[in-house]
């Protein structure tokens, strides 16, 4: 029974997805942080954007030929 307890934690079969899978949920909690803090930001400009095309393509189809 020892024996079974002493290789449970020497095992090493698994760490490496263990570690990626970590890696992974760190890069998800920044990106949401990163969202979460810019979100305003990243709106507006995108608002700024959407206006800018909405504003040039009025522009080219208003023109008669």
């Amino acid at each position: 029974m020892i024996n079974k307890m002493k290789a449970l934690f020497t095992e090493e079969q698994g760490q490496g997805m263990t570690e990626y899978g970590l890696v992974l949920g760190v890069i998800a909690v920044a990106a949401v942080a990163v969202l979460f803090l810019l979100g305003d930001e990243i709106q507006t400009m995108f608002n700024e954007v959407l206006a800018n095309v909405q504003s040039r393509a009025g522009a080219t189809t208003t023109t008669t030929p």
